[in-house]
């Protein structure tokens, strides 16, 4: 695989529940230590339109062509704003994954979405539409789902584009740009 890969990091915003927007940003990276661009768009809390939103930031983007591979923090952004990487893989051409440091609790998952979303069956069958592999790297392994993208070329890229720890740098420092956007500030984990 080529050096310096362009990976695009996609993480939301810190929100409250009572808000109805939510900003989320785009950090493309190159390699695992260049900042390339930063895009941003915004999802509703606890909405539908996720992927409404990616779709038009990756495609409005003049670095699309360059994008080797969009990760995202997760699976949904702005609550349960559930995000389908297979529809987004389609729709852009480009390869799509989800990661985090955590295997999903999809007990607990379902529970909350039968509790809150008269759609819920269909949340749910979107998040687990994709499987999840656990990825092993230098630090702890980490959880993802993937499409357009075979499984060792995508743990190549993982590695390519992590410094250090387990979360790659394109979702850390999206994660750090999002809260910096709404606190003033950038803390916490990605």
């Amino acid at each position: 695989m080529k050096e310096q890969v362009r990976v695009l990091g996609i993480d939301d915003a810190p929100f409250r529940f009572n808000e109805e927007k939510v900003p989320v940003i785009g950090a493309l990276m190159r390699g695992p230590n260049y900042l390339e661009a930063v895009l941003a768009t915004e999802v509703t809390v606890d909405g539908d339109d996720a992927n409404q939103a990616i779709e038009r930031m990756v495609i409005a983007s003049r670095y699309k062509d360059q994008i080797r591979l969009v990760m995202m923090d997760g699976v949904t952004l702005g609550g349960f704003n559930v995000v389908d990487i297979g529809s987004l893989h389609e729709r852009t051409g480009l390869p799509f994954a989800t990661i985090t440091r955590d295997r999903p609790d999809l007990d607990a998952i379902r529970s909350a979405l039968q509790k809150h979303f008269e759609d819920w069956q269909e949340r749910m069958e979107v998040i687990t539409r994709q499987p999840i592999h656990m990825i092993d790297t230098d630090f702890s392994p980490i959880f993802a789902t993937f499409i357009g993208v075979d499984n060792a070329t995508f743990e190549e890229m993982v590695r390519q584009s992590t410094m250090r720890g387990a979360i790659p740098e394109p979702l850390r420092v999206a994660h750090l740009i999002a809260t910096a956007w709404v606190k003033g500030e950038s803390h916490g984990r990605a």
